[in-house]
């Protein structure tokens, strides 16, 4: 009886074991490095307050207690998606003022906004945006899935720091012309040419971890690196991939200093730049490496997220872990 009794209380603890919720990840154990310089843009769902102006004597939106990083996704109730959204509303109002309805650190909040006719035009003394373009470096491809990173951290509004809610976006062919070099306090950047119609894929999400969607391009899969996991990286010898001149994709050496494998956090990798050509070129990390991936011992462990301002020569990274398993989500 009691062995009847202890049968039915394993087949019960087993049931119970194989029901349980877990987070299984599904990404592919060996991917695409990516390196490649893109150009994307992502069109944010609602119109974001970029600043203000002065129209008469009055700041239109101070008086509304409306701030930079606000984002408006309503006017007279009816919903705007877009700055043409928002001028058919201002163009549909009463001419005196809009209620408007916004997000403030994801929480939503309404005001009254004056307009103002100056010499003939009505005026809301509002900067508004509701896309952004740049360019940055390609991390992988998940030649299973489909899917890619990018960047290694989020995409924000440049002057008031918010980041953007992706209604949806793209990434395209970008050429690097040209290298503006990092010195101690003023990091460098890469110029480049972008052309947004020759289009490589989707933007589905934009977060900490970096942007993510689908890769719509023909994927070259002749060569997969490994996945890493956070244990398996060393200190030392590693190296990254990234484009200085054109669509050129070049490795260049560097030494990991110090590894974490905190969550939530895009700065894992703490490295220094110990390659020649790249010192002489970039002066160290400069803005548009974003995203480009890190290898260590033929395995992709990481991708470039930031330089290290006081001295450019260093750079931190993100597990590439962290980015595919947010990419999945």
């Amino acid at each position: 009886m009691f062995f009847k009794k202890l049968k039915s209380f394993i087949a019960i603890m087993f049931v119970a074991t194989f029901i349980m919720p877990q987070s299984v990840f599904a990404y592919s154990k060996y991917i695409v490095a990516g390196g490649e310089n893109i150009g994307l843009q992502i069109n944010n769902n609602g119109i974001i307050i970029a600043g203000f102006y002065k129209v008469k004597e009055s700041y239109p939106g101070h008086d509304a207690n409306l701030k930079q990083g606000d984002t408006i996704v309503k006017v007279d109730g009816n919903e705007v998606k877009t700055i043409d959204d928002f001028i058919t509303s201002i163009k549909n109002s009463n001419q005196k003022y809009l209620k408007i309805e916004y997000l403030r650190n994801n929480k939503k909040q309404s005001t009254n906004l004056n307009l103002i006719n100056e010499d003939g035009v009505v005026k809301t003394g509002l900067y508004v945006k509701d896309m952004v373009s740049g360019i940055g470096t390609l991390t992988f491809i998940d030649p299973n899935t489909r899917l890619y990173g990018a960047l290694g951290h989020e995409v924000v509004e440049s002057s008031s720091g918010v980041m953007l809610n992706v209604k949806d976006g793209k990434i395209y062919n970008s050429l690097v012309t040209g290298i503006e070099k990092s010195a101690r306090g003023e990091p460098g950047a890469k110029n480049a040419n972008t052309n947004s119609n020759d289009v490589y894929g989707t933007i589905k999400e934009n977060t900490i971890s970096g942007i993510f969607g689908n890769y719509d391009k023909k994927i070259d899969d002749t060569k997969l690196y490994k996945v890493s996991d956070y244990k398996e990286i060393k200190l030392g010898e590693a190296k990254i991939i990234t484009v200085l001149d054109k669509d050129v994709k070049k490795e260049y050496s560097i030494n990991i200093i110090k590894v974490n494998n905190e969550k939530n956090n895009n700065k894992n990798i703490l490295f220094e730049v110990t390659d020649q050509e790249l010192l002489e070129k970039t002066g160290g990390i400069v803005q548009g490496m974003s995203g480009s991936p890190i290898i260590q011992n033929d395995n992709i462990i990481g991708a470039v997220t930031n330089v290290v301002v006081n001295n450019p020569k260093k750079g931190y990274g993100i597990l590439i872990t962290s980015m595919l398993e947010e990419a999945e989500n």
